[in-house]
């Protein structure tokens, strides 16, 4: 959503500044620039990337207008899941929890937390680590070391999302310089048309500088910012996933447990020791 809003913002406070200055937005309207621009920008994506990266920046895009951030309530749903899932291993066995990860969707515990249900990296992050743990055998540091190494190639995996928008945002303003070079070749060919042809051409080519500038610092390079923040916010979700299996896995009670995964929570998102007692009470 703020995505959306922050394009407005910047789209109006542009044309807003332009007509202050007495500017004429008809002159802005050159098709010619943005099929130069886009298409140049499309096609060095695609010599850039291979096909299945390609696919997740389509993807990463429409959820990263949407929005994913993990809010505080649900970092206190998931420790609640945990908790409630570590004391039925407490009273009942390890063994117990088998068909709450064989079929997390149908389980009375994790399919109350719709956020976590929904997240199927973090959802199979969870269930695999727990089948194995239900295998026998594995000591606590295994456990710990097999989970950082998930959480590592899921990073290595998104990591060129942002990286490769970002690097098609800094090539945009010389794509920009590319089609007002065109445009100046335009120019060059209309010279005997008059000054006033000569002055329609000269501005739709420096149409093309002014968007590739503006489409690289003000819409693209920001999108690629808020990706790699998202992702980043999705690996500290992991990383507390993480911490809850590892801290129980050690021996700790279920209520110490969630508390070692609180405090990975980064501050804007964590409950406080009591927030979190009451809320696993039912006391919200």
């Amino acid at each position: 959503m703020f995505i959306i809003i922050g394009a407005i913002v910047v789209t109006v406070g542009v044309i807003v500044g332009f007509l202050m200055a007495g500017g004429n937005l008809i002159v802005l309207l050159q098709i010619s620039e943005f099929v130069t621009i886009g298409g140049a920008a499309i096609g060095s994506l695609l010599i850039s990337a291979p096909l299945e990266t390609i696919k997740q920046i389509i993807a990463a895009i429409p959820k990263a207008i949407k929005g994913n951030h993990v809010s505080k309530k649900d970092y206190m749903d998931l420790l609640k899941s945990f908790y409630e899932l570590f004391l039925v291993a407490q009273r009942d066995g390890l063994l117990a929890i088998e068909k709450h990860i064989e079929n997390p969707k149908e389980s009375d515990v994790l399919s109350r937390n719709e956020k976590f249900i929904k997240n199927e990296v973090a959802l199979t992050f969870l269930c695999d680590t727990l089948k194995v743990m239900l295998s026998g055998g594995v000591p606590p540091h295994e456990v710990e070391s097999l989970m950082d190494t998930e959480i590592e190639t899921y990073e290595m995996e998104q990591k060129p999302i942002p990286h490769l928008i970002a690097k098609t945002g800094d090539a945009l303003p010389g794509l920009g310089i590319v089609a007002a070079v065109l445009g100046i070749i335009v120019t060059m060919g209309s010279i005997n048309d008059g000054a006033e042809a000569v002055g329609k051409h000269v501005a739709a080519a420096l149409v093309g500088t002014f968007l590739g500038v503006l489409l690289s610092y003000g819409f693209v390079n920001p999108l690629a910012t808020n990706i790699e923040h998202q992702i980043e916010g999705n690996v500290r979700y992991l990383e507390t996933i993480k911490a809850a299996v590892v801290a129980y896995a050690k021996g700790n009670p279920p209520i110490v447990a969630v508390e070692i995964a609180r405090r990975t929570i980064y501050s804007d998102a964590r409950p406080t020791f009591s927030e979190l007692e009451n809320f696993l009470r039912g006391k919200e």
